[in-house]
């Protein structure tokens, strides 16, 4: 009986994992970190590729960075209207093979560029090599709009409706795959990092172009395996009015079983039903005209979300120069951190973001989704006053007397080039000796940067990165929150074009900090820019704040020990709910 018993225990546990193996759960995983791994090799690459392109100049980088998050910026909704007017399996598949293709072809060119590029110079008086440039830039953007396609239909939609009605799967879902996120964004630039440096530009083209040409199959594979294994995902809502009246009749049904369940959002918005109209003959102004239409339809759905402040509040905490970001680490090394010491505090980061999801998890088991985001925004908030405090602790070069070009007036005195910012995709290239390098050469054009840590006190750098990593742990549980919220608030049809807008807000406050440092790039005014940042992300919890009042009124507050009630009382309704 014992080892009857015990051959029943093992094969449970063999079939058990088995099951989680096969699962569409854990293969909708091991497609996203193919896909992330590749995103992140091909984000980092490409930046150290257009730097050394053009002669080690941060030109073509910046050009890049500009172009892509114009573009998203302008093409966010329309990116989001399409994931909703098609199939689930189309979209999916067709963004992943654009990406994909895309990321090979640019590959495919960068070899050729770098492995001729003296010869390129000399025909059309160096028009052809320009070309080339704008080529890749054009195709790298493609490949960045097919990704954000990707992230909209993948962690938006469908892990929505692998997870059913299980709100805390779907929470574990959500957990999980930004755990997946954090992993990748450091391990994948430092993979690829040591291929380009132990070998050359050439050869990490060619492994970048190789990986994405035997991940797309796989991928692809995945997500029909997924598409089969959870057949709801073949069933979509064709029309807003089906999807409400479904939804009303939702809601009459949890009425009459549950009572005493659900809060009402006050004083939310009302989200307009639009009447099917018949179809009509399409004529050539009307097709023109349509972009602009859903770019405008979108953003008005966008801001009559019940959940908009909460969306609102995320995109604020884009407005920051305090991450992981070049700006800041470009700050560290002219007070003395050397390369390796980023590195290292870009682990952290990375340890303390997997934190908070693990930290979203918990909270929201124990005190529910809309206080979830509540605590994590006052956690964030605290340990950001560290880095608050950092501006006028010793060591700080903060000082508003100096002009914030005075620097660019000396160069252009002295007939040198002007520096170029850096854009988002640079963040990661601290940690490769490629740019250490970069900052080595930087360093020496400007006698003033060449600073040891012996002459600059660390404190109050120290408080900086201190208050910066700690605050990961806040602001990973706060975007997985609202992440939630509008996965469980926005009915089916406008999924795509409501976080088609809100990847839109965050490139767009995300452009004006890279604004903000234009108008202040020397060190001395970084501190300045500190408390800006921390004035935004301030705002960005107070609008959290008051959607959580709307939301939950005086139960904001209550005790987190009350679990089955806060879990299932703590979300907005659906759009078409009555009181």
């Amino acid at each position: 009986m014992t080892r009857a018993a015990e051959q029943t225990n093992g094969g449970g546990c063999c079939g058990s994992c088995v099951n989680y193996f096969t699962s569409a759960k854990f293969l909708l995983y091991l497609g996203h970190a193919l896909s992330t791994w590749g995103d992140r090799m091909w984000h980092f690459a490409v930046s150290v590729f257009l730097v050394e392109l053009y002669g080690n100049s941060l030109l073509l980088t910046a050009v890049y960075g500009l172009v892509v998050a114009g573009s998203v910026l302008l093409l966010g909704a329309i990116i989001g209207d399409w994931v909703d007017k098609n199939s689930r399996l189309k979209v999916a598949q067709t963004s992943l093979v654009v990406q994909n293709a895309s990321v090979i072809l640019c590959g495919i060119i960068l070899m050729i560029v770098f492995l001729f590029k003296t010869q390129l110079l000399t025909l059309y008086s160096g028009w052809l090599l320009t070309m080339c440039y704008i080529l890749v830039i054009t195709i790298a953007n493609i490949a960045n709009l097919a990704s954000t396609a990707t992230t909209i239909t993948i962690q938006r939609d469908w892990i929505v409706v692998v997870a059913g009605e299980d709100r805390s799967k779907l929470a574990d879902m959500n957990a999980t795959v930004r755990r997946i996120d954090q992993l990748t964004n450091i391990l994948a630039p430092m993979a690829v990092g040591q291929i380009m440096t132990f070998g050359s530009p050439v050869i990490g083209c060619g492994f970048i172009s190789g990986w994405n040409l035997l991940s797309v199959c796989l991928e692809y594979l995945l997500l029909w395996k997924v598409y089969q294994k959870t057949p709801a995902l073949a069933l979509k809502a064709s029309s807003k009015i089906e999807e409400s009246e479904l939804k009303q009749l939702n809601v009459q049904k949890d009425s009459e079983l549950k009572p005493t369940e659900g809060v009402q959002l006050i004083g939310g918005k009302d989200v307009t039903v639009f009447e099917p109209q018949q179809e009509k003959e399409i004529s050539c102004s009307a097709r023109i005209a349509e972009p602009f239409i859903t770019f405008r339809d979108g953003w008005v759905a966008y801001y009559n979300q019940p959940v908009f402040l909460a969306g609102l509040g995320l995109a604020f905490l884009y407005m920051t120069v305090l991450g992981f970001d070049c700006i800041t680490t470009g700050y560290a090394y002219t007070q003395g951190l050397s390369g390796s010491v980023l590195s290292l505090l870009m682990g952290a980061s990375a340890v303390t973001g997997i934190m908070g999801t693990v930290a979203f998890t918990w909270l929201r088991r124990k005190c529910g989704l809309v206080r979830t985001g509540f605590i994590s925004g006052i956690a964030q908030f605290a340990c950001l006053v560290l880095c608050v405090i950092s501006v006028f602790m010793p060591g700080s070069p903060l000082d508003l007397t100096v002009s914030p070009f005075a620097d660019i007036h000396t160069r252009l005195l002295e007939g040198q080039p002007l520096p170029t910012a850096l854009p988002a995709d640079m963040s990661e290239i601290s940690l490769t000796a490629g740019m250490h390098n970069w900052l080595n050469r930087s360093s020496s054009v400007n006698s003033d940067l060449e600073m040891s840590s012996d002459s600059v006190p660390l404190i109050s750098v120290s408080l900086l990165f201190a208050g910066v990593i700690a605050a990961r742990v806040g602001l990973w549980s706060f975007d997985l929150t609202v992440t939630q919220l509008l996965q469980e608030n926005v009915i089916e049809s406008e999924r795509g074009i409501i976080n088609g807008v809100q990847n839109s807000m965050n490139y767009l406050l995300d452009l004006l900090h890279f604004i903000m440092v234009i108008l202040a790039p020397n060190p001395e005014a970084f501190g300045l820019l500190v408390l800006i940042s921390v004035s935004f992300v301030a705002m960005g919890h107070i609008m959290y704040f008051r959607f959580a009042q709307k939301t939950l009124g005086n139960q904001l507050f209550a005790c987190c020990g009350l679990k089955s009630k806060a879990v299932s009382n703590d979300s907005p309704p659906s759009n078409t709910s009555t009181v």
